[in-house]
Parts: structure tokens; sequence; C-alpha cells
């Protein structure tokens, strides 16, 4: 009598376990945050299939797994109201997964190669806002000279200064502030376990040192810089509590201040400061580095011109009038041609 029951290893659901438990934090390193992501999209293809077309976890192959299928599930999210960006995670965590199956299963190649063909949605490209000079001076005024101000101004002024992720500064220890040196920096773990020095400027030291006067009075280095405290346990301070008083202060602020965005939130001081210091003249390589991308391509997104670097690149252009200049090389003899070469 044949058994109907299906090989383990062809069911598509069958190494998702792995791939989340295993192989995502400690092969790739991925963080948290990027591991519920990309469970979060596989869940909801489990749920589309089940949902819409009737296929159980039990029973759905790998082989099943086609480019219309997919097709189906980018429409299937759009419906439900989905941005072209996420839709386009939810592939990038489908894509990911098959490749790993393939690493487990050759076999699976050819799946995996189809679906990396699929197209990802277009996104509109929006000038991303950044805070001017006056703007951020007018954000960090709100905060009152209380302490919970002067926790709240220090951690805007630490998120602009050194460019860090939100995360990135919720997660960071008293022995990664070195403050008592000539040259203060901070150490930074960012995406990836991967760790990362940046300077920071005195001014911002000092507002550092005077924080930690006030929450830090015992140093324990292993302690969190920033954190809260419910029912007398300290814990580490949730991304939601910075956005919230980072957003009302941006509303304070723009009431003084027409500059200041609608919406204010801790991203905006990090792709300010980037900004910044492209404008400013910094190599895009070297804004790379302080971010903390491992591309310089993911970098690109914070290189916008400044007014004066666009009139400068204007005033770079030739008119007509100077096109009908002699050049200086007509009048020059061999030898002073030479030396304007470079020759001698």
């Amino acid at each position: 009598m044949r058994s109907n029951a299906i090989p383990e290893e062809k069911l598509f659901f069958s190494m998702t376990l792995e791939f989340l438990e295993t192989y995502m934090p400690r092969q790739l390193g991925r963080s948290p945050k990027t591991i519920k992501s990309y469970r979060d999209s596989l869940t909801i293809f489990r749920r589309f299939l089940l949902g819409e077309k009737q296929l159980s976890v039990r029973r759905f192959l790998f082989e099943e797994c086609t480019p219309a299928l997919i097709q189906d599930f980018i429409i299937y999210l759009k419906k439900a109201g989905n941005s072209p960006g996420t839709c386009n995670q939810r592939l990038t965590a489908l894509r990911t997964y098959l490749w790993f199956a393939t690493d487990r299963d050759i076999s699976l190649q050819s799946i995996a190669l189809r679906i990396s063909k699929l197209p990802q949605c277009k996104t509109p490209k929006k000038e991303k806002e950044t805070l001017s000079d006056h703007a951020l001076k007018c954000l960090l005024e709100q905060p009152k000279n209380t302490k919970i101000g002067l926790r709240d101004r220090t951690m805007m002024i630490l998120l602009y200064d050194s460019a860090i992720r939100l995360d990135e500064l919720l997660s960071l220890t008293l022995q990664d502030l070195m403050l008592n040196t000539n040259e203060p920096y901070i150490r930074i773990t960012g995406k990836g376990n991967k760790e990362r020095i940046v300077a920071i400027n005195t001014r911002t030291t000092e507002h550092l040192l005077q924080y930690l006067r006030i929450f830090h009075p015992d140093i324990i280095k292993t302690s969190l810089a920033f954190y809260t405290k419910i029912k007398g346990q300290t814990g580490k301070m949730s991304e939601g509590n910075v956005e919230r008083f980072i957003r009302q202060y941006g509303k304070q602020a723009k009431t003084i201040c027409e500059e200041v965005p609608d919406n204010v939130y801790p991203h905006m001081l990090r792709r300010t400061r980037a900004t910044d210091l492209y404008q400013n003249g910094v190599e895009l390589a070297l804004v790379s580095k302080i971010l903390g991308h491992a591309s310089i391509e993911t970098t690109k997104i914070y290189a916008t011109p400044s007014m004066e670097m666009m009139r400068q690149a204007l005033e770079s252009v030739e008119t007509p009038e100077q096109a009908t200049e002699k050049p200086l090389w007509k009048k020059c003899s061999e030898e002073e041609l030479a030396k304007l070469c470079g020759l001698r």
C-alpha cells in the first residue's frame, strides 16, 4: 500500500524554524528587529496561502511557490493597503528564505532563481525632510530645565552629533562613552553586531557629563546610559518613548519656527547630520563609515547638495562670453606652456 505522506524536505515551511532561529541571528548576525520583519513576512505569506488559496502549511510544497503565486501575494498585499515599500520587504524575505533553502537542497535552485527575477514594486521617491540650523536649534531648546528635560535634550543632541540610530543609542552602556579624553568618542554596536567608533564634539561631551552626574552618580560600566524605571526596575527605554517626546518637542518648536517639519522623529536627526556632513565637504566614504553603512550606495541617499554647492557648480560652467576669450596658452612660449602643464 502506497503512502500519501509528503517528504518533509519538500514542504515549503520545513526550514523556516532553522532560518529564523539559527541562520538569521547566528550566521548572518541580523538584529531582532530584522528577524521579526522576516518572521512577519513568512507568517503573512502562510495566512495568504491558507485564506486565499486554501493551501495548508502541512501540504504546501516548494515547487508550488511559482512566480504567478508570488504575484498574487503582492496583489493581495496591495489590496490590504500595504505600501510598495512594504510589499518589497515581504518579497525580499521570501527570496532570502528560498536562497537559504537552496543552500540546504540544491534541487530548489531553479525555484529561488525564478522568484529572484520578479521585479520589485516601484516606490515613489520623495525627498526626505531634514532640519535647518534654525529648526534644529529651536527643537533642542524645547526641553525644560528639569531632570527629564536634561535627559531628553542630551539624547537629541547625541542623536544628531553622532548620527547614531535610535536602537544604537538606547543600547549604549557607560563603558561605550569615552568622554575623559582629548578626543572624546562613543563606541557603537550597530547592525550585524558591527562595532564602530564615532567622535563627538566638546559641547556634546559637556551635556553628557552633566547628564551622567545626575542620572549615574555611581558609575557602573555595564549600566545602560539611557534607561527607564518602572516599579523600581531599571530597563531599556522603548523606542516609542523617544519617538513620542521628540514628536512633542517638534510640535512645540513648530509654533515658534515655521521651518520645523510637521512631524519630527529620531531618524530625522541622523539624516540631518549626515546631510550636513556631506554639504560641509566630508567625503561620502567617511560619512558612510560614521553612519555604519555596509555599502556607500546606502549613504548616497543623504548626498543632497546644498544651495551653496549648486551655486558653485553653476559658477564653474563656462558662459558664452567666457567661451570667446582666447586661452592663455596661445600666448605662451614653449617653456611657459610646459610649466602650465606641470612639466620642466
